[in-house]
Order: structure tokens, then sequence, then C-alpha cells
């Protein structure tokens, strides 16, 4: 609940911001940047990709899905900034297995993923962005230490906030529509407490409201 309020409070601060950078068009009653760039506030997209989660000096691929829920909005003729809130799932979980010199093992897996960040970039054209952004994670997460005879020595299952960085591009595609569809490719990196990670390289496909 902590890190679901903590994503809309960021949206809504982003929100406010950028609201001035927008125009009102009077032949269709829309708003659009000054620059040709057509910008709702709201933008939601979809997103699958690979999933590297590491941990305990060792790491496991897998692929994942998810989706993100924004909102841009543009500084003078060429700036874009914003905030999103996503959600990321490696299937039903990504999980290391790591031996130990005792004869135990440590097995560690990682599930959904909360996260809400800052996101800013350049346009390279009205329809093309470069972007970075950083900002809070909060993962579900699993430790297990099990005997030599597969027996559970212990086990804990916790929450564990962080931090993610990335960056990536957009494109517009249908910049005319009424919903103008976009994809973007990005990575991006997650680091929890507790000394274990995330990497995801996603294709996304998404709309705009206008």
């Amino acid at each position: 609940m902590k890190s679901k309020m903590f994503t809309l409070a960021v949206l809504a601060a982003a929100g406010v911001a950028v609201q001035p950078a927008f125009a009102q068009d009077t032949t269709t009653g829309t708003e659009v940047a000054s620059n040709g760039t057509s910008f709702r506030g709201i933008r939601i997209e979809g997103n699958v990709g690979g999933d590297r989660f590491q941990s305990e000096g060792n790491h496991n691929d897998k692929f994942g899905y998810g989706g993100t829920v924004g909102f841009d909005g543009t500084i003078g003729e060429r700036f874009v900034i914003g905030a999103e809130g996503s959600f990321w799932k490696p299937g039903s979980g990504n999980e290391n297995s790591t031996a130990l010199a005792d004869g135990n093992s440590i097995d560690h897996k990682a599930f959904e993923e909360w996260g809400a960040a800052v996101r800013a970039g350049v346009l390279v054209t009205p329809q093309f962005l470069v972007f970075g952004k950083a900002g809070y994670v909060n993962g579900e997460q699993r430790k297990r230490i099990m005997g030599p005879a597969g027996n559970t020595l212990v086990y804990d299952h916790y929450r564990s906030d962080g931090y993610q960085v990335g960056g990536g591009v957009e494109y517009t595609v249908m910049p005319d529509m009424r919903t103008p569809v976009y994809v973007n490719a990005q990575y991006v990196y997650s680091n929890y407490h507790g000394n274990s990670g995330r990497q995801r390289l996603m294709a996304g496909v998404g709309i705009r409201f206008k």
C-alpha cells in the first residue's frame, strides 16, 4: 500500500508541474505542445521483455511482462518531463540457487515489482524521444536455506524497497490519431536493499489520450 501511495503522489506532482506547457488547439478542442507534438497528459502502455534477477553472486534470466501508466508534458520546444507508475512480473517468479560450502544451499526468488519514477528526455524530432528515468521500487522476494537432504532450514518471504534507473527511446507511430499510438524500448536496473538486483530489457506499446 505504501508503494502504491508513493506512486500516485509522484504522478500528481508531475502533472501539476507540466500543465503550463500545453496550448489549446481551437479547431479540434485538444491540447497540443507548441512544437507540434501532441500530449494529453496520460499514457498507458504494456511491456514485455527479459528479466535478469541477481543475488548471492548469481543470476537467472526469464521472460517477464508488465504495464506502465504515466503523465508527460513539454518544457520549451524540445524537453519532455513527466512521471510514471509501473508493474512488472517475471512469470511465476525468477529464482537463483547458490550452493554453500557446508552442503546447504540458498534459494532466492523474486516476484512482482511496483515502481514510481520521474522521466525526462529530449525530442530529437516531434515524434522521437530519447529519455532517462530514476525512482523508487518495491519488490516481493523469498529467501530459503535448504539442507543437504532437501529440508528447509530457514524461510523468509518479504518485500524489499530499492531504487531504479534506466533509459530508452520512444517513437510515436500514429501522431494524428485521437489516441496516438507509440512504441518504445528501454533498459531498467533495480537495486533492492538486501544485496539483490534486477535488470530489465523491455519493449513497450502504448497509447496517449488527447
